[in-house]
């Protein structure tokens, strides 16, 4: 069962997740006019050493925890998998959203 990002990442992207990615299926794109990654659940092999990555926790382990945003990673994924990589943001830099917390 694939991970799956959730709309904590939307507008944040810190993509620290793409870097330790074994099978490099976590991709940037643009969702509702912001920033957003999505995890292509076709190749995701559900190794977990993205989960950790994020300082947001962005990042849940199973569809079950999020089933809608699940939906709209997979709907993305055809269109996000070919776009260029992003540089992912230092871990400390502060949340652009009030209502994300950075995870310690």
């Amino acid at each position: 069962m694939a991970h799956v990002i959730n709309e904590a990442c939307l507008g944040e992207v810190y993509a620290s997740c793409v870097d330790v990615c074994p099978v490099e299926c976590i991709h940037p794109g643009d969702y509702k006019g912001q920033p957003f990654m999505i995890i292509d659940p076709e190749v995701c092999i559900d190794c977990g050493v993205c989960l950790p990555e994020c300082p947001i926790g962005a990042i849940v382990g199973s569809v079950d925890e999020s089933p809608e945003w699940a939906k709209i990673n997979a709907e993305l994924a055809p269109s996000f998998k070919n776009n260029p990589k992003t540089t992912p943001r230092p871990a400390n830099d502060p949340p652009r959203k009030v209502t994300n917390k950075l995870v310690k």
